[in-house]
């Protein structure tokens, strides 16, 4: 595999971006070698400036639930921009999209549009705080929230990949309200309501996805709604990787637990750069201009993100076997590695939900961050490396999540478990 184009454009590319790339996760540390450099993408492909074209397992992080390209979203998008970028007021694509979300959610009366899932988020607590009046946030270790100050204690993902679950340039200050619990384990969040009195909400990937994919258990979200209910916090999932990836009301189609509040992102911009928070009326009334909690932005509902978004949905809503579809492909995929880690004796820990996708190089299941960090992560570089050589991209770090995409076909995951094979038989 000939990859000097990219070799040259990301020392270039060092020159004048920090680290070379625009997000840490990017630059291909965790699993050596160089990073790609896209060109372009079509359907279930990705191909990167050296000519090389590759099965897409990453998706842009989530988003593409349809693949690159796909015709009628990018319509979509090109429909809305002749109509004008952005306006900084009101669309009808916003209450139109706004209202399909909350005919699915159960638990949303009412959304707000914002630009990223980290803002989706910050604005989240920001508004539980406001309508508790309480300032302490319970969050878990290994859940990424995105990169505002008081979430970067623990975080998942890029910074785990890293080995610094705290950043540098956040202020003690900012974190103080920062409680952190264990993921699937009751008794540490009772803990920490024992410590405070002053807690506002607790935030939560139900289906965490920036540790690898590791799934709520059922007993451990009924838990966290009863404490919330006891203690006069608030319940926040973040769906922002979850919503409308799990299934077509996200993870809250795979339990009966009801939040709060809930943010989105990723799969509601159809591609672009979107977010969403939404919740039940009492809360979101508390927000400006109605009530005292302010939160704004400029490119907040941006018509043509909206567009992109409208359309992704729309598709998604129109089969009602969709997820069971992309589920069926990513199971046939997770076992077809589980029957190769079986016949070469390498442990492997596997999950699904929809169309999300995991695997951890691990003896043992992965129920929270600690046992996620005894993955075998040097393995881990070695198998990504060799799976690239074979024409498939997965995440570049062993703690992040895979997704299926509706164009990849049964026939792209025969030849993928069998380049798995041919990796792992090498390793």
């Amino acid at each position: 595999m000939e990859v000097k184009n990219s070799e040259v454009a990301f020392s270039e590319a060092s020159k004048v971006i920090p680290g070379g790339v625009d997000s840490p996760v990017r630059a291909f540390k965790s699993v050596g070698g160089t990073p790609l450099f896209i060109e372009k993408g079509r359907g279930a492909y990705i191909y990167d400036i050296d000519g090389n074209s590759y099965v897409d397992f990453v998706q842009s992080w989530g988003p593409l639930i349809f693949g690159h390209c796909d015709k009628e979203i990018e319509e979509a998008v090109i429909c809305a921009a002749k109509n004008g970028l952005s306006f900084g007021a009101p669309t009808l694509l916003e209450t139109k999209l706004a209202g399909k979300i909350v005919e699915l959610f159960d638990s949303i009366d009412k959304i707000r549009f914002v630009s990223s899932g980290t803002e989706a988020v910050m604005s989240a607590i920001r508004l539980a705080r406001g309508y508790t009046n309480k300032d302490d946030i319970i969050k878990f270790e290994g859940c990424y929230h995105g990169h505002s100050d008081s979430l970067l204690v623990q975080a998942g993902s890029g910074a785990v990949t890293f080995g610094t679950p705290s950043s540098p340039g956040v202020p003690a200050d900012f974190t103080q309200h920062t409680l952190l619990a264990k993921y699937n384990d009751l008794e540490s969040v009772k803990r920490c309501f024992e410590s405070s009195n002053n807690i506002a909400c607790i935030i939560i990937e139900p289906i965490a996805g920036n540790m690898g994919l590791v799934p709520a258990d059922e007993e451990f979200l009924v838990g966290l709604r009863e404490l919330c209910d006891k203690n006069g916090a608030l319940l926040i999932f973040d769906e922002v990787m979850s919503g409308f990836r799990a299934s077509k009301s996200g993870a809250q189609g795979l339990t009966n637990v009801k939040p709060d509040l809930v943010t989105f992102g990723k799969v509601i911009g159809g591609g672009m750069p979107v977010g969403a928070f939404g919740g039940k009326e009492d809360i979101m009334d508390k927000l400006s201009p109605d009530g005292p909690v302010y939160q704004a932005g400029t490119l907040s509902g941006n018509p043509v993100a909206m567009s992109a978004g409208l359309a992704s949905l729309e598709k998604i809503l129109r089969d009602e076997s969709f997820f069971e579809k992309l589920e069926e492909r990513a199971k046939m995929l997770m076992e077809g590695f589980e029957e190769t880690s079986r016949e070469c004796s390498i442990p492997i820990q596997t999950n699904v939900r929809g169309s999300m996708f995991g695997f951890f190089f691990n003896e043992r299941e992965v129920k929270n961050f600690d046992d996620a960090l005894k993955s075998d992560t040097k393995l881990f570089a070695k198998f990504h490396q060799g799976m690239l050589k074979e024409g498939f991209y997965f995440a570049c770090s062993q703690f992040e999540t895979g997704f299926i995409c509706e164009p990849i076909n049964e026939i792209m995951i025969d030849a993928c478990i069998n380049a798995v094979k041919k990796t792992m038989s090498k390793i």
